[in-house]
């Protein structure tokens, strides 16, 4: 109904109440119990249409706040669609309009757009899951954490006597940091499926570079390069074989004992592929075999209540090698620079009749809470 009838509505019931008044008034009487009963509800009917337009008047008043979630969702499709459209002439060699990406062939190397970027990284983690494990960082600049050591002296408590002085002995905070490193994936393209325009480039491209990187951080989450990256074997906290190349179930129990209880929730194992078939023939006491397979673990399997992880960075059982790793990997930390960068060389291989896709990283890792992660290193014979 709109407001103009209920005024209308509103000042007949009105004038109806005021003739009831003013007709026992001129009579000088009383209103009568029927007169009085029309009156309440004419009073009762105006005081609700009132309500009526007061309500009206407040919603009128009001600002109507649109659910954006939808519009949101697909403005975040739209431009993802837009980056990987941009992203994929890009790398084919199309020249786009520069108001809509910066890709152009022109620009020999450019960052490539988030959503690409952040499907990279994302891939990475499924393929590597010592990075997963690991505690991460995606910022630029040099970090810089503190780090207990009691390597050389610790607090400690001794008995003492009255009027003797007490020995200050203590630990001391060191600093670690992390910078990083530059390091780069090349994968070449066929230019047929460059030119096929049904062939997915652009997930091609994500896969291969992920697939590099991923298996480049695993090896280096894992064994290191000297003055580069440091892995989790650099770990100094440990048990050492009683051979080179075999492995008992008591040196297992040993390793697993010396990582504190506090971190052991957490916890898994990372062996060689090698490592882990010889670990599988173990048997305790009553001929049962010690690793089992359990599909509601991380990885498949358990060893002493702990999933197990291979990975073919791992070292193999040798003579002084650190075969087994053992712990909460949050120990590591990892900075990997999540603005990948893209370079397409197309001169290059030219003569192979495709282009090659350089893929760049910066990242850098270090074990900073050391007391979470320890190795078996086999015995040096």
């Amino acid at each position: 109904m709109k407001l103009k009838s209920l005024i209308e509505q509103r000042n007949d019931k009105i004038t109806e109440m005021q003739t009831l008044v003013s007709g026992a008034k001129t009579e000088e009487r009383a209103m009568g119990a029927e007169e009085m009963t029309k009156f309440e509800t004419l009073s009762n009917e105006v005081a609700a249409i009132d309500s009526t337009v007061k309500a009206e008047e407040r919603a009128r008043a009001l600002e109507i706040i649109e659910d954006k979630k939808k519009d949101d969702k697909a403005e975040d499709r739209a431009v993802e669609e837009g980056e990987t459209r941009a992203f994929d002439n890009y790398v084919r060699g199309v020249v786009t309009e520069s108001r809509a990406t910066n890709l152009d062939v022109a620009t020999n190397g450019a960052v490539i757009p988030k959503t690409i970027a952040n499907k990279i990284i994302e891939t990475v983690k499924e393929l590597s899951p010592i990075y997963t494990l690991a505690t991460k960082y995606s910022v630029k600049g040099e970090l810089i954490f503190p780090v207990y050591d009691e390597s050389t002296q610790k607090i400690t408590c001794a008995y003492a006597a009255e009027f003797t002085a007490l020995t200050s002995t203590s630990g001391k905070f060191i600093s670690v940091s992390l910078t990083g490193f530059l390091a780069g994936a090349l994968s070449k393209i066929s230019q047929s499926l460059i030119n096929n325009s049904e062939f997915n480039l652009v997930n091609y491209v994500i896969t291969k570079m992920a697939t590099a990187i991923a298996e480049f951080l695993e090896k280096e989450l894992l064994v290191g390069t000297a003055a580069k990256m440091t892995g989790i074997l650099s770990s100094t906290k440990g048990i050492v074989g009683l051979a080179a190349t075999a492995i008992t179930t008591d040196e297992l129990i040993d390793l697993q004992m010396v990582v504190p209880e506090v971190y052991q929730a957490n916890a898994v194992w990372i062996m060689h592929k090698a490592t882990f078939k010889a670990i599988r023939k173990l048997k305790d006491l009553n001929g049962a075999y010690i690793l089992n397979k359990d599909l509601t673990m991380k990885f498949g399997w358990e060893l002493l209540g702990k999933p197990v992880y291979i990975s073919e960075s791992m070292p193999t059982m040798a003579i002084s090698a650190k075969a087994i790793a053992y712990g909460d990997m949050s120990g590591l930390y990892v900075k990997l620079v999540q603005n990948v960068e893209i370079q397409v060389l197309r001169e290059l291989f030219a003569t192979e009749h495709a282009i090659g896709v350089v893929g760049w990283v910066e990242a850098d890792s270090k074990i900073i809470e050391p007391q979470k992660i320890a190795v078996l290193t086999m015995k040096n014979v």
